[in-house]
């Protein structure tokens, strides 16, 4: 006879646990979106350094920056999630020319919904030392009085809320 209420009592305590389960999966944060980088036959996916909301008031610290071999002269492929590429975003990239003398950063800008993917050249015996992701965010840089920081042809400058980093490291 004990094994009777414990058979009423197991299905109602599985719906329960289950229930629980369930609610707390449900309120757990989605998962943040994770960059792919490509280079020399090898890849890495990885989560951002930092992660904002649209209008960067709210942020959440990430993890380390990826890191890739690559030799000199080798491109390094990106490929960003729908996430990302639904918003602004640039790619900032920090090299060596083939004398080992730094290069000025170069950056590229790809409007929303235009590009999930983009392949970073270097020339023959330049060496890639930093690719880097930056998804703009809704939010502008402003001055001391709060107005808007803008370009050469008045455009406001629109801060990164998320960035993801790769560092290579040459082979």
């Amino acid at each position: 006879m004990p094994s009777r209420p414990l058979a009423r009592v197991r299905p109602r305590l599985l719906a329960v646990l289950g229930v629980a389960a369930f609610a707390v999966v449900g309120c757990s944060a989605p998962p943040e979106p994770a960059v792919t980088f490509y280079a020399d036959g090898d890849t890495v996916r990885t989560e951002p350094l930092i992660h904002c909301d649209a209008l960067v008031r709210q942020c959440e610290q990430g993890g380390e920056p990826a890191r890739l071999a690559v030799r000199p002269g080798r491109p390094v492929q990106i490929s960003v999630p729908a996430d990302v590429a639904e918003a602004p975003w640039v790619v900032n990239v920090q090299y060596l020319d083939a004398a080992g003398e730094p290069r000025p950063v170069r950056q590229e800008f790809f409007s929303p919904g235009t590009q999930h993917a983009h392949t970073v050249t270097a020339g023959p015996g330049d060496q890639l030392l930093v690719v880097e992701v930056q998804q703009l965010g809704a939010a502008f840089a402003g001055d001391e009085e709060g107005n808007p920081i803008v370009d050469e042809e008045g455009n406001p400058q629109l801060v990164a809320r998320a960035i993801w980093s790769l560092q290579v490291e040459p082979a």
